[in-house]
């Protein structure tokens, strides 16, 4: 599959200018590893090759080939990008000849040029195929996911991933119109869930939490974020830094909960005979937690929803 790299479709990276003061790239440190989780289109990747050194390198990750086809467009020695998950972060470090990294920055938010595509999929605004898959070379559509799966399973997806109230309402719906037409279209979807959600949130559109569900499990994207942020952290050097970018409460639960527990070591019972020195210890610290300014909402909507935290591994941690 051959990708032309987008040039009309624009996109603001969020956080830009925090993230990568997060990863605290100075000194020795310029000439170290980092990671790009999700190159998007480039904007962190672009800002963190100017504060490397000339012995820096970047290794970034990206399922959409539309990504790849940007990302191929950096003639830069010190930068390489990889269409795969950060998921498989681990297999292709392996391959790279890298076993630890001195910072990683992962953005889980989908890029603007994903949603204003209409052919991509993601958006109830624009009608286009329902589609919704970041690597459209992969897996199944969403379209495709929708025509056979039973009806409890897109109850469930629904409810658990899109937080989504009528999710059996919707469910249900599907299932009935299916029997009559195939959902291809995001419009038909947007329509079908509309005339399903008989209570809608005030400034949202009712077919949000649907779209967001059905685009987290077709793309698996949680499960890709428990296993990426496991693996940052195996191949994160002592007192590196880590990043992470969320832009809804599924993903920022997960990001939360995974720091908290390198942070917080489960002790063992006082009562028993162990030594103070032997007692288990925190293995990251965390550092900040920042969400993006009034000025930058402003001037990129998409971007009210981030936060990002940022946690450091330390020194002696396995």
């Amino acid at each position: 599959m051959t990708v032309k790299p987008t040039g009309e479709l624009i996109h603001l990276t969020v956080l830009l200018d925090e993230a990568i003061e997060a990863l605290d790239i100075h000194d020795v440190r310029a000439n170290g590893t980092y990671i790009d989780g999700t190159f998007g289109r480039g904007g962190h990747s672009r800002k963190l090759l100017q504060q490397l050194g000339p012995n820096g390198r970047l290794i970034a990750f990206d399922k959409d080939p539309y990504a790849i086809a940007n990302a191929e467009q950096i003639h830069d020695p010190r930068f390489q990008i990889m269409h795969d998950s950060f998921a498989n972060m681990s297999a292709c470090l392996e391959q790279a000849g890298v076993a630890q990294v001195d910072g990683i920055l992962m953005d889980l938010g989908i890029s603007s040029p994903q949603v204003d595509d209409a052919e991509r999929g993601f958006s109830f605004r624009h009608d286009g195929p329902l589609d919704m898959r970041m690597d459209t070379t992969r897996g199944i559509s969403a379209a495709e996911w929708l025509a056979q799966e039973d009806e409890q399973k897109i109850r469930e997806v629904i409810e658990n991933y899109g937080e989504e109230r009528f999710a059996f309402q919707i469910a249900k719906a599907i299932v009935a119109r299916r029997a009559v037409e195939p959902i291809s279209s995001t419009r038909q979807l947007a329509e079908l869930v509309a005339n399903a959600v008989k209570t809608r949130e005030k400034g949202k559109d009712p077919a949000t939490r649907t779209f967001q569900a059905i685009r987290i499990f077709v793309n698996q994207e949680l499960a890709d974020l428990e296993t990426g942020l496991a693996a940052a952290y195996e191949h994160l050097a002592p007192n590196g830094r880590m990043a992470v970018i969320s832009f809804h409460s599924l993903e920022d639960r997960i990001v939360k909960q995974f720091f908290a527990a390198k942070v917080n070591v489960e002790q063992p019972d006082r009562r028993l005979p162990i030594r103070t020195v032997d007692l288990p210890k925190p293995k990251m610290r965390l550092l900040t937690r920042i969400k993006p300014s009034e000025q930058e909402v402003q001037v990129n909507p998409r971007a009210r929803s981030a936060i990002m935290r940022v946690a450091q591994k330390i020194e002696g941690a396995n």
